[in-house]
């Protein structure tokens, strides 16, 4: 079942961006109801049950540089002033909650969360601050933590019960794991590339002397409830007996784990690793696929408004529960109206300013406002687009708990139903039909 599932619902998308139907006169309605309708007057007389969408254009009222007298909860007629005390920098960072499109409607629940909110875990050598179902319960199917480590710090030994999907933001992080057979990796993952590593699998996180500022990454996560304070650590912290510790590892000196440290280290400083770092030799072998993927080096496909690059199981094989794509949209370009048919959506803005609308079962909307650093959340099945609302380019990633990218465009669906379909849901003429893409625009100049 698609989530667009009304032609209310098609026309109020359709007005925001720009392709109401026209509007027709009270005669010329009763002209086609008193007569045997004709193909066109047949689109006419199914539009005309309702009433035709707004060709209001629904901009955002203000932004960022606006002056703090101007954010107010009126839209038109709609709304009156505020009175009462007021969080500005709230307001003119979301203009289309205090004063909404009236396209919105109902409710589709909150989908936005700022990583500025986060309580931020601070250690010596970096930080972590995570998002989950306890701050943004919309999110059920994925959580995320944006961790910073110093030059040489170390995010200690551990696994999840999760698989873990990175994407680095700046400077280089040396991973290393180890699988069920006993095979090692080792690896240098640069700024815009990726690793996964599948649930159990120990591993470590390690920022390189690349940048002296060290490295920042962004982790996904499979589970809405995950919570980075519950891994898997190596744990020798928590075995008192040490004679348990040296009959484990087949030590007979009993100083030999004397200074085991006493809890968990998590982030720490340590020396930056050299540039020719190896794995120990296994007698297994090294893991066969690999945990990382350069996704800094993978041509980007160019569009008209911007660029998609779509990495999941088919060219990073051993990422099986995570699908992604890194989105650019220029200036007033889009990405398409578009669903996602069995997927939820995490989002996160890297760079500009942009602007989605969510479009829920029984012609339920909501539009946000979404910042550097923001986490936006859209539910399998639901019709959302995002707009460019800055003068710099729009800088996302679209991640999915599967292991393929898959979505439903709007514009193709439409293009490749009948004619004579399209035009009874929506009063368009034959230009206009002619003018839909067969192709997925993707993203919209």
């Amino acid at each position: 079942m698609i989530p667009v599932r009304s032609s209310l619902l098609l026309l109020a998308a359709l007005s925001r961006l720009g392709a109401a139907a026209p509007a027709a006169s009270s005669a010329s309605v009763s002209e086609s109801v008193s007569e045997t309708p004709t193909a066109t007057d047949s689109a006419a007389l199914a539009v005309t049950t309702v009433p035709f969408a707004s060709t209001d254009p629904n901009e955002p009222l203000w932004d960022l540089d606006s002056p703090d007298s101007v954010p107010s909860p009126v839209r038109g007629s709609l709304g009156a002033p505020l009175l009462g005390p007021d969080n500005i920098p709230m307001d003119l960072e979301n203009p289309d909650l205090f004063a909404p499109p009236t396209t919105d409607n109902g409710d589709t629940g909150n989908s936005k969360w700022p990583f500025a909110l986060s309580h931020n875990r601070l250690q010596t050598g970096g930080w972590a601050r995570q998002e989950n179902i306890e701050v943004m319960p919309i999110a059920t199917a994925m959580a995320s933590v944006d961790m910073r480590l110093e030059a040489g710090a170390i995010r200690e030994l551990h696994w999840h019960k999760t698989s873990e999907w990175a994407y680095v933001l700046k400077g280089t992080s040396q991973i290393t794991a180890v699988d069920t057979e006993g095979r090692n990796f080792i690896a240098n993952v640069r700024a815009g590339d990726l690793w996964f590593f599948p649930p159990g699998i120990p591993h470590s996180i390690q920022a390189t002397g690349d940048d002296p500022e060290g490295t920042e990454f962004l982790l996904i996560f499979d589970d809405g409830a995950f919570s980075e304070d519950s891994t898997f650590l190596t744990g020798l912290h928590m075995f008192p007996p040490k004679a348990v510790i040296s009959k484990n590892f087949q030590v007979n000196n009993s100083e030999a784990f004397a200074h085991i440290p006493d809890k968990e280290l998590y982030i720490f400083p340590s020396t930056v690793p050299p540039d020719d770092q190896q794995a120990p030799v296994s007698p297994q072998g090294t893991i066969p696929q690999s945990y990382m993927f350069p996704l800094s080096t993978l041509n980007a496909t160019q569009l008209s408004g911007g660029s998609v690059k779509i990495v999941d199981s088919t060219i990073f094989p051993i990422s099986t529960t995570i699908a992604a794509a890194e989105v650019t949209v220029e200036p007033g370009a889009m990405r398409e109206l578009h669903w996602h048919p069995t997927m939820d959506e995490w989002s996160f803005f890297i760079e500009g300013t942009g602007r989605v609308t969510v479009f829920a079962s029984q012609s339920n909307a909501r539009t946000f406002n979404y910042q550097p650093g923001d986490i936006g959340y859209v539910p399998a099945a639901m019709g959302h687009y995002v707009e460019n609302t800055g003068n710099t380019t729009l800088k996302f990633l679209e991640i999915f708990n599967s292991d393929r990218f898959q979505d439903i465009s709007l514009n193709q669906w439409l293009a490749l139903t009948p004619p004579s379909l399209v035009k009874a849901h929506l009063n368009l003429d034959d230009a206009t039909i002619a003018q839909l893409s067969k192709t997925k625009p993707i993203v919209i100049g």
